[in-house]
């Protein structure tokens, strides 16, 4: 069972959370016009970690607004481990003027695979620059050696569905944008280097248009998926985009996904929704009136593409890449998740399931449980998977 301090600050999460949810049921709709689009990406009320360019608590991280139309922002987190020369020894920190990591000029850098996450919340709630994420986003970064990528996506009822889905397509799309004018970058840069200027790609307002640690450290070719709690829906919803658009995102390539507790649903109750439906956290009232804040009214069902992803779909199952589930002993959606998982197995697709005792939902994602044995042996263990589809050939991890 979990502990007492974990039950105690459940009560009260829920209390504050059901709460939040009726107020903003109550809200009036954003009226109609040219910016009602706009939305929102976080919380006023939600302690927020800024941005430091500088390696510190072993990642470097900045914000990126990508989209002038709407409020989707990312924040990028560069491990420490690019410091390292691929060669071995360690490279200049390269620092800029302004005090933060400039990656080296010369192209010999570390090549490290690059992780879009998605945040939970519901749909309603968290943030990509929140402080639970950012120390989450943090403790990936160093365990999987990956550069993580956190998508700022609108949140619900500013934004309905299916603009956070859209949101995390476009980060993929940009992410694939950003490969492309690296390449274009690094092609004109010799061109001009060979009679003596210096070539980079601007917009224009002239500024810089390639991202200089994406371009500098990312490896598109090996590009993962992550989503917790409601973000895990998001995920899966943009893992069948990148399938379904194939060579147009070129050169990324989806490898595999994370999905940790997905907010998961049906109209037709699974066990755990019928034992635990006033479980830990987010049960059953919560996750309807959440999903009923995302959705149009006119739309609303448990059976919905963005709850129920057995029911309709872009992209057939075997085509899904490797994809492993992360559970919760005690967390009401965790059969819904786990029967993904197997209809994944049907095809041949390596879906393993991490199944955690006394652990609650978001387990490993929130605040003050981040620190708990369980959520730092999951870091760990889905470290440990998704090295055997980034590790590059010849350097594999044997299990």
């Amino acid at each position: 069972m979990p502990t007492a301090v974990v039950k105690l600050y459940s009560v009260f999460f829920k209390y504050h959370l059901k709460h939040k949810l009726q107020a903003l049921a109550q809200s009036p709709p954003p009226s109609p016009g040219a910016g009602d689009q706009f939305g929102v990406a976080s919380r006023l009320d939600e302690p927020v970690a800024p941005a430091n360019p500088s390696f510190v608590d072993g990642a470097a991280t900045k914000d990126i607004h990508i989209d002038p139309s709407s409020a989707l922002s990312l924040r990028v987190f560069l491990p420490d481990t690019v410091l390292t020369s691929p060669s071995g020894g360690r490279s200049p920190d390269g620092s800029a003027p302004y005090g933060g990591y400039s990656p080296p000029s010369g192209g010999n850098c570390v090549k490290l695979p690059v992780m879009l996450q998605f945040h939970g919340g519901g749909f309603v709630n968290g943030g990509h620059n929140s402080a639970e994420n950012d120390r989450f986003c943090r403790r990936i970064a160093r365990a999987c050696d990956v550069i993580v990528v956190a998508v700022g996506y609108r949140l619900a009822p500013e934004s309905k569905y299916p603009a956070a889905f859209e949101d995390g397509a476009k980060a993929l799309n940009w992410l694939a944008k950003q490969a492309n004018l690296a390449d274009c970058s690094r092609s004109i840069g010799k061109l001009r280097r060979s009679v003596g200027i210096e070539g980079r790609v601007f917009d224009s307002f002239g500024v810089s248009m390639v991202e200089p640690w994406l371009a500098a450290h990312g490896d598109p070719s090996r590009c993962v998926l992550l989503g917790a709690s409601s973000g895990a829906n998001i995920a899966d919803y943009v893992c069948q985009k990148a399938i379904e658009e194939g060579k147009l995102l070129d050169p990324i390539r989806v490898v595999a996904q994370v999905l940790m507790y997905p907010f998961f649903a049906g109209t037709t109750p699974m066990r755990s929704e019928v034992k635990l439906a006033n479980s830990y956290f987010y049960d059953k009232a919560i996750r309807n009136m959440a999903l009923k804040l995302l959705l149009p009214d006119e739309e609303f069902s448990l059976d919905h593409p963005a709850a129920n992803p057995l029911v309709s779909r872009m992209v057939p199952l075997k085509c899904m890449p490797p994809t492993v589930m992360v559970v919760a002993e005690h967390d009401m959606m965790r059969d819904r998740a786990i029967a993904y998982s197997a209809e994944l197995r049907k095809f041949n697709v390596d879906a393993p399931v991490l199944d955690y005792k006394d652990a609650v939902h978001e387990f490993a994602t929130k605040d003050m449980l981040l620190q708990t044995p369980q959520a730092q042996a999951c870091a760990e263990d889905i470290a440990i998977w998704v090295k055997k589809y980034i590790s590059l050939r010849g350097l594999e991890f044997s299990y």
